[in-house]
């Protein structure tokens, strides 16, 4: 019975790092909203509001910038974003350079994100990682069909 329970314990513990992270991407996106909510607040209090509806909204805008701040900083530092160096040192690729089947290996192909402002690959596509680059590579011969130099810079 204890070993069972303590069992259970240890699973639920190794599964909170992955929840938390997963959930920092929403925290972020919530954080942004609910400043841009006191933002509108604050500039209502400031057309309609006394000195001290203003005093108090400001306070407030402070607070959710603040919380903005530490929900995108966490997110930065989200380790799921960092494993991304080869085992080999930089190179620029170009468009049309072939890869060997390792430089695109599932170690190196992140998952889709919405958030690089570029369209899903298509099939026999896939993106992979480069250090700070995004190439995008066909699969089936690993020709480089388009590069994105230091796309993931913005993210340090």
């Amino acid at each position: 019975m204890n070993t069972k329970f303590l069992t259970v314990g240890l699973i639920a513990a190794l599964m909170v790092p992955g929840v938390a992270s997963a959930q920092s991407q929403r925290e972020v996106r919530e954080s942004r909203q609910d400043l841009r909510e006191e933002q509108r607040d604050l500039r209502n209090a400031q057309r309609y509001g006394d000195r001290g509806d203003v005093r108090d909204a400001k306070r407030d805008v402070r607070d959710a910038r603040q919380e903005y701040r530490e929900d995108k900083r966490d997110w930065r530092q989200d380790r799921r974003y960092s494993n991304y160096r080869a085992p080999f040192k930089y190179q620029q690729f170009r468009v049309g350079s072939q890869l060997r089947p390792n430089y695109y290996g599932s170690a190196y192909r992140p998952s889709y994100d919405s958030r690089w402002g570029l369209p899903r690959a298509g099939r026999n596509m896939t993106y992979v990682r480069h250090y700070n680059d995004l190439l995008l590579v066909n699969e089936r011969n690993g020709r480089v069909v388009k590069v994105y130099r230091n796309h993931f810079n913005w993210r340090r």
